[in-house]
């Protein structure tokens, strides 16, 4: 069968990054193909590619045989393909017709649109997917599976014959999965070519004809959905070597409980979170994109409201309604955004450092002390090894690495016996993230409770004295860290909907 998608041998660099090496990819007519990976393995850069957002450093995109270069989302949807991104982009104040056809509205010959022929065209696509929706309906009063509907429909309406779905269940329940998949079933018979990006490996089975997994921005390889063993497709996923996890983690004998939180739950987002971290622990949180592992720390740090359950700090119940809050009971986040959440980049390394601490450092009369924000600010770049000029360098100019470890300095600063650190390693280079690393075991050694999220799974091994495993927002498990868990039995759990042990205490 002549396909209808060819990509090959695609590069593509973005600054200090290479991104996508000799990459390959093909799409038949009708097939379900479904792209894998861990989160940056390049599985949404090589669709961006082919949906005209990013431009390709090198390689060839051929269409029906035919070499063309794809330079604009609306050049690829002249040639046939649409991209919906797991982030819905739909305007929530317009009815669904007009979200579907926004820019493209039939006019009448004065250029007054014509309503009536809007919804009619709708109601059109509509019948074509067996879905019953009024056109008129405002899509903001629409649930999230119904809004999944209309993007399909939207892309529907430019004649698709490729449709790239970027994690399409991600925010949806069993039943709306199932009414998702009948769509992509009906899709097929029609000889539309389906490119599904997900992590579930539970969906796989049920959708896809073959499965192509990525890894570290590289083509690992394709296999057949049904022929291929769950376990084979994890193992291309994490095929790093495992060496990397073989660490031992010091033992933690009685050491008490720091941290316990009891029955976390906000809205869709997680769902009755237990969990419990002691004194020089260093609980790795693991999970894919959206599993909830950020929602969880936001939670704790009092940043988004709960709905329901609680946390205790050192034995005792602890009201946390909002950061400062969390700040007072000696709760320290380093968000994964360090740039939006965590530095005032316009600002020096001194500011930045006494930032969560300014109380120590006004007097009665309100003046500032600069000589004991200097003081203190230069303790902690010596302890930490920040390299800047000096402590009046403005935070903006240092690299990534330097200005993590200026955040890190903040929270130490204002003495926290439990840190939470998202993503410490984020964008920041191999030397540094060694040097993280050891802070971090540095900082378990004098006792502190220490929660990292991480998406690199040989991080979290290495980090980690147990791992706390999240997928769609419920916890599922909790495995010990080190040379005690393998890369495998960390995505097994990642990719369950539903708890296989109960995550209770600190077992």
């Amino acid at each position: 069968m002549k396909p209808i998608i060819a990509m090959k041998g695609i590069v593509k660099h973005f600054p200090g990054v290479h991104a996508l090496a000799d990459v390959s990819f093909g799409l038949l007519p009708g097939e379900v193909h479904a792209l894998m990976g861990e989160n940056g393995a390049g599985k949404s850069t090589l669709m961006k590619i082919l949906a005209g957002i990013y431009s390709k450093n090198g390689g060839q995109i051929l269409i029906d045989g035919q070499a063309v270069e794809i330079g604009s989302p609306r050049e690829a949807q002249d040639l046939g393909v649409n991209i919906i991104h797991q982030e819905l982009s739909l305007m929530n104040d317009l009815t669904v017709a007009q979200n579907i056809f926004i820019g493209r509205e039939p006019r009448f010959s004065f250029g007054r649109l014509d309503e009536a022929a809007l919804n009619r065209k709708t109601a059109e696509i509509f019948k074509s997917m067996n879905l019953s929706l009024d056109p008129r309906t405002i899509v903001g009063t629409l649930p999230i599976a119904k809004q999944q509907m209309v993007e399909i429909a939207k892309a529907l309406s430019f004649n698709s014959r490729v449709l790239i779905m970027d994690e399409p269940t991600a925010a949806l329940n069993n039943a709306e999965i199932e009414e998702l998949f009948i769509i992509i079933r009906r899709l097929k018979s029609e000889r539309v070519g389906i490119i599904y990006i997900s992590h579930k490996m539970d969906e796989l089975k049920r959708i896809a004809d073959r499965v192509t997994v990525m890894r570290d921005g590289q083509y690992v390889g394709t296999v057949s959905a049904a022929e291929t063993p769950v376990s084979e497709i994890i193992s291309m996923m994490v095929g790093r070597a495992l060496t990397d996890a073989a660490v031992v983690v010091p033992e933690l004998g009685d050491a008490p409980v720091a941290l316990e939180a009891r029955g976390l739950s906000r809205e869709r987002e997680i769902r009755d979170v237990s969990f419990s971290v002691k004194r020089g622990e260093i609980l790795g949180f693991a999970g894919l994109m959206g599993a909830g592992r950020t929602e969880v720390a936001r939670a704790v740090f009092g940043a988004d409201p709960l709905d329901s359950g609680e946390i205790h700090v050192h034995g005792k119940l602890c009201p946390i309604r909002s950061p400062g809050d969390a700040v007072r009971a000696g709760i320290g986040y380093l968000s994964e955004d360090r740039k939006h959440f965590g530095l005032a980049t316009g600002m020096n390394v001194r500011s930045n450092i006494a930032m969560a601490s300014l109380d120590r450092f006004i007097s009665t009369i309100g003046a500032l002390d600069e000589a004991g924000m200097r003081q203190a600010a230069q303790r902690y770049i010596d302890q930490l090894t920040i390299r800047t000029p000096s402590d009046t360098q403005e935070v903006r100019l240092l690299s990534g690495g330097n200005q993590q470890k200026v955040v890190i300095a903040k929270w130490l600063l204002r003495d926290c016996d439990i840190l939470i650190f998202d993503e410490p390693t984020r964008g920041i280079d191999v030397g540094a993230k060694s040097e993280i690393y050891k802070l971090l075991h540095s900082l378990a050694e004098q006792g502190k409770a220490i929660i990292v999220i991480s998406s690199e799974l040989p991080e979290v091994l290495r980090l980690s004295h147990r791992i706390a495993v999240m997928c769609e927002g419920r916890l599922t498990g909790i495995l010990p860290g080190g040379a005690g868990t393998s890369q495998e039995e960390i995505m097994h759990l990642a990719t369950l909907r539903e708890s296989v042990t109960q995550p209770l205490g600190a077992a």
